[in-house]
């Protein structure tokens, strides 16, 4: 199959439909209901029905009374059922994958890599069953010990975006069962199939086991769902992945009825290119954070500080780069750019493109739409580059497409300042072997974002680490590290062996 060869919806659906059966998906209780298209040709995959509102509370109020149970299991026994829903991801990526693909437009082997994000995290989570720990503190009072413990906090509401239909979802809940959680997923209406087949292989893997009934539940609709989840008082916490626009309502509602919020937004990530970067090093790392899935991750580069003394080559490198990117079918051998997801992130990008154009930038590779010949309703274009004078109003904002602003600097304070110099927070990097700028960058001094990193891009973060952050990214972490106490509570217990009373800070207090 060539990259121009774009299948017939009715080949798509048939795809889709055997995908998800072979997840353990009876697609005969779901078929119907709202259209369901794909980014691929822009067809309907066929329909799928959603779930009325009404089915949240009750929803809650299942996933609140499998708590009560599930929170007493355990931990390395939760730590089993997700080791069990790991083999199953294993047995099953590729047609996991395949609905990604379908459903989102990702190339087949980014597709694959989601889904094994999905089973590295089921490692970490495993592993993190035995490592649930608290720590000891010394009293100022005779016959004390401090300890402090950590316990599950209830039910977690899971709200994800289309960009990554499966593996977030994964990190939330690998992470909140292990903790002794349950879980609620309201996915992205872009990907239905890609939430039943994954939440039918976790409910396969929770029954093997013999896990309490409703410890992970899906609930597939539109946007009133996910507001339903942020405010009902029974979901602890509400953990959310999607724009900063979304972020910005989503936490004060969930703030005004004390619950708690996980925040995963916008992004609007730079990278450094000093004058002792290696050239073909940084090439490769720009044109893959750039143009990596049509542009359409959270991490993805959309800015480009370089030095003068090497703007002119690397811009010329990177159009000719840009030039040779196999666009097309991502289901097809060779494809690295499939499409945006729909037509309003199309128009998103050309409204950029002419902003950018209007405040003194010029556009010199892509933003074309392409294949529109052979897949008229699908939106696939050439990833573009625009340099610009500086950091206008335009590149201060978060474009969600392959659109890459090249702007220089001369002193490595004013480049870290215009990384710095953004709304957004998330990923950062600098291209440099000088290790005095390199340390500078990830010191208090340098970037202000969650990830910082040297030598390589801003996309493709690995799952041992904290992802997320700061600023209008919304502060969360998720998946690695310590990011696991966010769907815990914390408890200080003072234990008083002594037998006497003595009271802190030297009160007397005696009767």
């Amino acid at each position: 199959m060539s990259r121009t060869d774009i299948p017939t919806a009715e080949i798509l659906g048939a795809q889709a439909l055997q995908a998800a059966e072979a997840c353990g998906v009876d697609t005969a209780t779901i078929a119907g209901g709202q259209a369901h298209r794909s980014p691929v040709n822009g067809g309907d995959l066929g329909g799928v029905r959603w779930d009325e509102i009404s089915v949240v509370g009750d929803a809650v109020s299942r996933a609140h009374a499998a708590y009560l149970a599930w929170r007493k299991v355990p931990a390395p026994a939760r730590g089993a059922v997700i080791k069990r829903f790991g083999e199953l991801l294993t047995e099953h990526k590729s047609d996991l994958a395949t609905l990604v693909s379908l459903e989102v437009g990702k190339i087949t082997s980014e597709a694959l890599g989601e889904v094994q994000e999905m089973i590295d995290i089921c490692d970490f989570a495993l592993g993190l069953s035995r490592q649930l720990y608290g720590r000891t503190a010394v009293s100022e009072r005779p016959g004390h010990r401090l300890m402090e413990t950590w316990h599950p906090i209830g039910v977690v509401g899971v709200i994800s975006a289309f960009n990554f239909p499966v593996a977030v979802w994964s990190w939330n809940t690998a992470v909140a069962l292990v903790c002794g959680d349950t879980v609620i997923w309201k996915p992205s209406e872009q990907a239905p199939l890609c939430a039943r087949a994954s939440a039918a292989l976790l409910d396969q893997a929770l029954k093997e086991c013999g896990a309490p009934a409703d410890v992970s539940q899906v609930v597939v609709g539109g946007p009133e769902i996910g507001e339903a989840l942020v405010d009902h008082p029974g979901v602890a916490l509400v953990s959310a992945t999607g724009s900063t626009r979304m972020g910005k309502a989503v936490g004060p509602r969930v703030a005004n009825r004390f619950g708690r919020s996980l925040l995963e937004l916008g992004g609007n990530n730079a990278a450094i290119v000093a004058p002792s970067a290696d050239l073909d090093l940084t090439l490769r790392g720009v044109v893959f954070a750039a143009a990596g899935t049509a542009g359409q991750r959270c991490t993805t580069m959309r800015r480009v500080i370089v030095h003068t003394s090497v703007a002119q080559e690397l811009t010329e490198r990177l159009v000719e780069a840009y030039g040779r990117l196999p666009i097309g079918n991502p289901m097809a051998d060779g494809t690295l750019v499939g499409p945006l997801v729909h037509g309003q992130a199309y128009d998103a990008m050309a409204a950029a493109l002419s902003q950018a154009e209007t405040e003194g930038g010029k556009t010199v590779a892509g933003g074309e739409r392409v294949l529109t010949d052979v897949a008229p309703d699908a939106y696939y274009v050439k990833p573009a580059i625009v340099t610009v004078p500086g950091q206008t109003s335009i590149v201060r904002t978060e474009t969600f497409a392959p659109l890459l602003y090249v702007m220089t600097y001369d002193d490595i304070q004013e480049a870290i300042a215009l990384n710095n110099d953004v709304p957004q927070g998330l990923s950062s990097s600098i291209f440099t072997r000088d290790q005095a700028e390199a340390e500078l960058f990830v010191s208090a001094e340098g970037s202000d974002c969650g990830i910082v990193n040297v030598n390589i891009g801003t996309s493709g973060a690995e799952i041992g680490g904290a992802f997320g952050g700061e600023k209008e990214t919304g502060g969360g972490r998720e998946s690695g590290s310590d990011a696991w106490r966010a769907y815990m509570r914390r408890a200080t217990n003072t234990i008083n062996y002594s037998g006497e009373l003595p009271l802190a800070q030297g009160v007397d207090f005696s009767v």
